[in-house]
């Protein structure tokens, strides 16, 4: 026998992390970071393409192979965070690419009871790709390059990603940004992480992109504008409380006030222990970075740049227009109402057509009461006359049994009134008779 091939690191890996047993699998994530973080810190010994698809081929199916729902949480955020293992950022972007390259492959494959975990590992991993521009202090250079590889990867038309992955990427994109950078993203750095959408939903051809940005972005931005303005506004009120927390207390230090019981009402008073406050900041903490912040109009005005190019689809436009115009309002300070839901759009007339269902209905349920009347005052026929109209059909050859409906309703003659037709006798026939034939009519030749 010849020796045996030994496989590549990247195969074994990748055979180890779709075992059936949870101990190896584990064992193998384990050794899967440690051999990211010692390969990467070399600059001559990066992965390449094809190994992080042989590597992402496993971490698939080692989530495809865990079942209880804790741990499905636990390993999606085990593996999302091999992101933070490479030491480069073109080595982190390659296994980001490679991830979004795996889930459009691999997803038509997925069956319903494992759609769960798989769309809590997209949202897993988008949320450590965040944060890893987070560490880099949200560089302009490295947002692009992570906007522009999920815009190729999953909103290009090129992308050949299934409608699932896309629009639940547009569903948590926006949610994610804020569990991350909504407490130190500037309006700008929100408009510029935006931008890409704005550029798609002008362009694309695929109505449910359209659909999934504009509600996913656009309208989750107005919806949110409410929250956005009354967390502006308490932080300009804790700014002002602290500007006179340090007047007041330069005031006290001036008059040189003694030490000992500060007077009633005094705002040394009022400060809080030591435990309310850690406890305030905490609250505080808690709702700090909610909302994102954005220029309105700002936004308004790119969205309207990009929508009002000639090669902008009509549909899109006609949709954008109306997005534009609520980002309009709001730079206004107009907050939006309700509004008639999209049902009403798609059947305007909708209100209309039940009105008159109902006017139809009503009317048929007049008629049908006034048949009912009008037969209720008929007269009900006599004993006599019914014997007489039985002799009269067995006469004619029907079946006594069956009724006949008389033509002018019951108990009543025809319509006119006419005249009493002659009975017809059915023809006596004779056993072992032959009928004469019919005449025939002559016809001369020729014709």
């Amino acid at each position: 026998m010849g020796p045996r091939v030994q496989l590549p690191p990247e195969i074994q890996l990748a055979q180890r992390l779709a075992g059936n047993e949870q101990v190896t699998r584990d064992r193998a994530v384990r050794k899967l970071r440690k051999y990211i973080v010692a390969r990467t810190q070399r600059a001559e010994g990066s992965f390449t393409h094809d190994e992080l698809l042989k590597v992402w081929k496993g971490l698939f199916y080692c989530m495809w192979m865990q079942d209880k729902p804790l741990l499905q949480e636990e390993l999606g955020r085990t593996i999302s965070q091999l992101v933070h293992a490479f030491q480069t950022t073109e080595a982190q972007q390659l296994f980001l690419q490679t991830f979004w390259q795996t889930m459009n492959r691999e997803w038509t494959g997925i069956d319903r009871l494992r759609l769960d975990k798989f769309y809590m590992l997209m949202r897993m991993v988008l949320h450590e790709s965040l944060k890893a521009l987070k560490m880099r202090a949200w560089e302009e250079r490295q947002t692009e390059r992570l906007l522009e590889l999920l815009t190729t990867e999953i909103l290009h038309p090129d992308s050949q990603a299934p409608n699932g992955v896309k629009s639940h990427f547009l569903e948590v994109f926006l949610e994610e940004l804020t569990k991350v950078g909504a407490d130190e993203l500037t309006a700008d750095q929100n408009l510029r992480l935006i931008e890409p959408f704005c550029r798609v939903a002008a362009r694309t051809q695929d109505p449910l992109v359209l659909h999934s940005i504009t509600r996913g972005i656009f309208e989750t931005i107005v919806e949110q504008a409410p929250l956005a303005i009354e967390e502006l506004m308490n932080e300009l009120e804790a700014q002002e409380e602290e500007e006179e927390e340090e007047t007041s207390e330069g005031e006290e230090q001036d008059r040189a006030v003694l030490p000992g019981k500060p007077p009633r009402g005094s705002v040394r008073a009022a400060e809080p222990v030591l435990g309310e406050e850690q406890v305030e900041d905490d609250d505080d903490d808690d709702h700090a970075g909610s909302v994102l912040q954005f220029d309105y109009e700002a936004v308004a005005n790119r969205l309207f740049e990009m929508a009002s190019h000639q090669d902008t689809p009509p549909l899109n436009r006609k949709r954008l227009y109306k997005v534009i115009r609520k980002l309009q309002d709001l730079a206004e300070g107009l907050f939006p109402e309700d509004e008639v839901p999209e049902k009403a759009y798609r059947n305007p007339r909708g209100g209309r057509r039940v009105r008159m269902k109902r006017r139809l209905s009503q009317a048929r349920w007049q008629d049908t009461a006034g048949r009912g009347a009008e037969e209720a005052s008929c007269p009900e026929p006599s004993p006599r006359s019914a014997r007489r109209r039985q002799r009269r059909r067995r006469s004619a050859g029907a079946d006594p049994a069956v009724p006949q409906e008389q033509p002018g309703g019951r108990g009543r003659r025809g319509a006119h009134g006419g005249r009493r037709q002659p009975r017809v006798r059915p023809r006596a026939t004779v056993a072992d008779c032959q009928e004469p034939k019919a005449k025939r009519k002559w016809t001369p030749r020729g014709q």
